[in-house]
């Protein structure tokens, strides 16, 4: 049975009427299983982990908090806030991340 694709707000840009996904803060193979998780849109999801490792998220990115101000990401939730929620747009690796 397929999954229902759920509609709300991002909990990291606040985009509204996006489709969400599961974002654990907290990476299961890092121990998260149980963890908190957040409700993302699919763009803000897919650029955490184009953007870090799942041990820096585990270590210092693991609360919305911590996302919303590091400097990586905040241009990117800047720009994808201007967005209209159908969009998908494609997402590469960056630098920094492609060397780990």
């Amino acid at each position: 049975m397929a999954k229902k694709e759920q509609l709300g707000a991002c909990e990291l840009c606040g985009r509204e009427e996006v489709i969400l996904t599961v974002h654990h803060l907290t990476p299961k193979e890092m121990g998260g299983t149980f963890e908190p998780t957040a409700d993302l849109c699919i763009p803000c999801h897919k650029q955490i982990h184009a953007l870090y490792t799942n041990a820096e998220l585990a270590i210092r990115l693991n609360t919305i908090e911590a996302l919303q101000h590091d400097k990586q990401i905040a241009s990117f939730l800047k720009w994808v806030r201007k967005q209209p929620p159908s969009r998908l747009p494609r997402m590469k690796k960056s630098n920094e991340r492609k060397k780990k």
